[in-house]
């Protein structure tokens, strides 16, 4: 089998040299590593990769194929994150060609030429990993050997990528007029999400992250999970506060929904040095010696000393003490982190849509 020589190239000029197994086109993104054995179908269909290059540090990948790309009668991707794959590329150790599972149709290689997007083998992805781990995230393009244009440039900062990723238009599921009803602002939500809300039966309202939601009919508002720097989402940030002048309606956020309460609570949002993207990442529940393995993904953070008076951290990291969720003091106001209805990953904390549905009146 005849692959092409490629390259990626990192923002502090090292170079890293392997094959193509995916597409084949040049792409640039922001470099990132991501330390779960399993899960590379919800990973790369995540819409919070958009504009990363992906690193699986995890030598073997491919080797369980790729399942079905099925959808439900409501529209939901049956087995993947979202509609398609967002992430830019896929790095990896080691490529399987072979793959084997009861459910797989397709290798993963087949997968990501069909969806356009490259993937890269033979990479030393340890090392690569302590390069980012050293120096902190950085923007990389990823060239083909042969190609003598290759003048692709990285741009992640400042882009807006929920903008890219979020519905264009109201998405409504189970709808009822007995059920109870939870506003969806989808910053790049992932498809768990969605089923984890309608296991537990209320009507969906789904809406563009930028939205004005607060003169629908609504019980509950939930925040999505979504890609880059949530200081390009103000709009967002308006409308949740907004909805808070109602100081009994519950709110629940995830991931760049806990930013983006954060910011609408008068909080401020930091840059990690490398991001958590992994399925093994200890949280503690604060005030509490309750601790729990979840699944992140994620490069921002809270900055917990910037929270004001009438809010407290919920959970804290404890491999490096960053913020993994607030909660108000007296308004049902809460969130995480982490993903607590990750696949594949820890579901220890599903219990916590448990208790937002708990609220809804």
């Amino acid at each position: 089998m005849q692959q092409r020589k490629v390259t990626l190239i990192l923002d502090d000029g090292s170079c890293f040299h392997g094959k193509s197994f995916g597409y084949e086109k040049p792409v640039a993104g922001e470099v990132v590593f991501n330390t779960a054995m399993t899960g590379y179908p919800e990973s790369l269909t995540d819409p919070s990769y958009a504009g990363q290059l992906m690193t699986l540090t995890y030598p073997l990948v491919g080797n369980y194929g790729v399942p079905p790309f099925t959808f439900e009668s409501n529209g939901l991707a049956t087995l993947m994150e979202s509609e398609r794959i967002h992430a830019e590329a896929i790095i990896v150790s080691d490529y399987s060609y072979e793959y084997s599972h009861w459910n797989a149709k397709e290798s993963l290689a087949d997968w990501l030429k069909r969806e356009k997007v490259p993937g890269i083998t033979g990479i030393d992805t340890r090392e690569l990993t302590k390069a980012l781990r050293e120096h902190g995230v950085m923007m990389g393009k990823i060239i083909f050997d042969d190609d003598a244009e290759n003048t692709i440039e990285a741009t992640y900062s400042g882009v807006n990528y929920v903008d890219q990723v979020s519905c264009k238009e109201i998405i409504r599921y189970n709808e009822g007029t007995d059920k109870k009803k939870v506003v969806l602002v989808d910053c790049g939500v992932k498809t768990n999400i969605i089923r984890c809300l309608l296991k537990r039966d209320v009507e969906v309202i789904r809406v563009p992250w930028n939205y004005d939601f607060t003169n629908l009919q609504y019980d509950g508002l939930f925040i999505s999970n979504g890609p880059g720097d949530p200081d390009t989402c103000d709009a967002a940030v308006q409308n949740i506060r907004k909805a808070m002048q109602n100081q009994n309606l519950p709110i629940f956020g995830i991931c760049m929904g806990n930013q983006l309460l954060s910011k609408a609570g008068g909080a401020s949002i930091y840059k990690l040095k490398y991001g958590h993207r992994s399925h093994n990442q200890p949280v503690r529940m604060v005030g509490t010696n309750r601790c729990f393995i979840t699944s992140q993904n994620h490069g921002y953070a809270v900055d917990n000393n910037t929270l004001t008076t009438d809010w407290e951290p919920l959970f804290i990291n404890m491999n490096d003490g960053s913020n993994e969720g607030i909660k108000h003091k007296k308004n049902p106001w809460f969130s995480a982190q982490f993903h607590p209805e990750a696949a594949s990953g820890p579901t220890d904390t599903e219990f916590l849509f448990d208790e937002f549905v708990a609220l809804l009146k």
